[in-house]
């Protein structure tokens, strides 16, 4: 389960970042924790979101479509929901998915999954109610999201005032970030029933933040909203989210550090990230870490990364609006990285994007 503070978004400084890393785990300090990793489930194919439950498993999305519970402590893995009008193509399929912040009393389960309407590719958001067995009175929220095989966005979040996030691709077609009239590219921001919130930016329409390329991480901690997305052949990053801001794609690339950039930056109200990768390292599943079980990891980010395959561990400033060191876990040990969730008793949970039914969940934990 994401980890939430009461719902505030403020405008914040970007502080000068520095940056430590190290290919392998880094050796522990007395007062840190020894951390040990292991495999909990294989033999899955292309997991896209994990996400811990009240009910104390992980809930699960694979990309051809199945919907499953795992249960940590056995690794038996539970079908709930196979959907049959999932097409998936390319990067595309089922995606994201988030649970109600009160499941216990409203268990319900929202979706983002790919599908063909004719001849078009789209996405769409759905919400299930699980019964205790299966999910149950499918009704979608939004539709008609234009999708491709690559660049979809689709990871999706529930803030504590009860707000859907859903972070949006710019579906292989850079015309539409800048186009605050069309919802690709885009961070959108609905009520749980699929209206439009009053105080968004602009009456009646979805949108939160505009000019995103590929986001697919979202968390929300400090009373802030980060988001990771995937930049082009570099600039990768790490954003803080402001109500209604200019992200920049495509005409600005990570920082404004080009006269070019600046220039539209200045003019369109961007804000940059907090931190960037050249060359990219396919940032993707985010959360924040604020346990004691591993001690030196708490007030931190935790990110993965598909082409990098590792975790990476990104600690946050006093103030959380800044990325102070940087340190890198289990590189190359379990391949491409998709999503990270991290339990009520601080354990945390990755699962890969290898394909072939050879992906895992990996649970790390102290010693």
């Amino acid at each position: 389960m994401k980890k939430y503070l009461p719902f505030v978004f403020i405008s914040l400084i970007v502080f000068t970042q520095c940056n430590k890393s190290d290919n392998n785990n880094p050796t522990p300090t007395p007062a840190d924790a020894t951390i040990k990793d292991s495999v909990i489930v294989q033999g899955l194919n292309f997991p896209w979101e994990i996400t811990w439950g009240t009910d104390n498993h992980i809930w699960m999305t694979e990309r051809g479509g199945k919907i499953s519970r795992i249960n940590p402590a056995t690794g038996v893995v539970t079908p709930v929901l196979t959907i049959t009008d999932v097409f998936a193509s390319g990067e595309g399929g089922l995606l994201g998915m988030v649970l109600h912040p009160n499941f216990a009393t409203t268990p319900q389960v929202f979706v983002s999954y790919n599908y063909n309407n004719g001849p078009n590719y789209r996405e769409k958001i759905v919400r299930y109610t699980y019964n205790g067995t299966t999910l149950i009175n499918p009704v979608i929220i939004i539709d008609n999201i234009a999708a491709s095989t690559i660049h979809n966005g689709s990871r999706l979040l529930i803030t504590p005032d009860l707000k859907l996030f859903i972070s949006t691709g710019d579906a292989s077609n850079t015309a539409l970030p800048q186009n605050t009239n069309v919802v690709n590219g885009k961070i959108l921001r609905l009520n749980l029933d699929g209206t439009v919130p009053a105080d968004n930016p602009v009456a009646g329409n979805p949108y939160w933040t505009y000019g995103h390329r590929n986001p697919q991480g979202l968390v929300f901690a400090n009373n802030i909203l980060y988001s990771s997305e995937h930049g082009p052949g570099n600039d990768d990053e790490i954003n803080i989210i402001e109500k209604g801001r200019n992200y920049g794609w495509p005409n600005v690339e990570g920082f404004c550090n080009t006269s070019g950039e600046q220039t539209f930056c200045t003019a369109n109200n961007v804000r940059e990230p907090i931190k960037a990768w050249t060359p990219t390292i396919a940032t993707c599943g985010l959360d924040y870490y604020n346990s004691d079980l591993i001690p030196q990891w708490k007030g931190s980010l935790l990110l993965v990364a598909l082409k990098e395959s590792r975790l990476y561990q990104l600690e946050l400033n006093g103030s959380s609006n800044s990325i102070i060191t940087t340190t890198e876990y289990f590189a190359n040990k379990y391949g491409r990285m998709r999503d990270v969730c991290i339990s009520s008793a601080g354990k945390v949970y990755i699962c890969t994007s290898n394909g072939g039914n050879a992906d895992r969940v990996i649970e790390i934990a102290a010693k």
